[in-house]
């Protein structure tokens, strides 16, 4: 996945001006960042479902049976490349001890991954075996092979992109906590502080639609407050 080269300003003396000015006041570039980071798991999430597609169109159809058999290997598969790259991290990181243990616990998981591919093989014909059964990563779009290696799955579940992909997916949920938070302080400020009529309350959000919107978000969390007078995904300012 290539986005090209930024065309924002990366600035250290910037950084700290809004390190500084956000300790004033909410300057709600979360926001925006919401936003991209978004447009990052739309697109990923795009590819792989035209990446499923694909597979269901090319590969040979197997029986319900078969199927969840081989899911056994690939779930094999994904538990031992995650092991590989955690013990390499932490042999990186000179925790040595920790690094064999983690690389024991992988013998054992290739150990139930021998078992597994072994009912897999019984399963079906030995023709239809050979043929490299492929499945689409969840988290970043990749294609991963029934019969990759250790060194194949090491690589896919250390690498940049799927570990970008899990960090752009995590602080998306972080961020999307805020508008939460959010939407109970303007309900305690409307129904307690200035008024317990709703609707006066439904008036002045519709009198607000016509200012700035502040940010995007879901403001069907507190319907009973806000009625049909706010569009499900604006909240503005007051």
């Amino acid at each position: 996945m290539d986005l090209g080269e930024c065309t924002k300003i990366h600035d250290l003396a910037l950084r700290a001006d809004y390190e500084i000015a956000s300790k004033e006041r909410d300057l709600f570039f979360e926001l925006d960042a919401v936003d991209h980071l978004e447009s990052f798991i739309a697109d990923c999430d795009r590819r792989t479902e035209l990446a499923k597609k694909r597979l269901a169109e090319t590969q040979e159809e197997i029986s319900a049976e078969v199927a969840a058999k081989a899911e056994k290997v690939h779930e094999l598969n994904e538990e031992i490349g995650k092991l590989l790259a955690k013990a390499e991290q932490l042999g990186a990181e000179g925790n040595v001890d920790e690094a064999q243990k983690v690389l024991q616990e992988v013998e054992k998981v290739r150990t139930r991954k021998k078992d597994a591919e072994e009912e897999y093989r019984n399963s079906m014909p030995a023709s239809s075996f050979q043929q490299q059964k492929l499945r689409v990563c969840e988290v970043c779009s990749a294609y991963l092979g029934l019969h990759d290696n250790d060194r194949r799955l090491a690589d896919h579940f250390g690498g940049k992109l799927h570990l970008g992909f899990i960090q752009i997916r995590e602080k998306l949920d972080q961020l999307k906590v805020f508008p939460y938070f959010f939407y109970f302080f303007l309900y305690f400020i409307f129904h307690f502080c200035f008024t317990r009529n709703t609707e006066q309350v439904r008036t002045k959000v519709r009198h607000s639609l016509n200012s700035q919107t502040l940010f995007t978000a879901q403001a069907h969390a507190f319907p009973h407050v806000f009625g049909d007078a706010v569009d499900p995904y604006v909240v503005t300012s007051f």
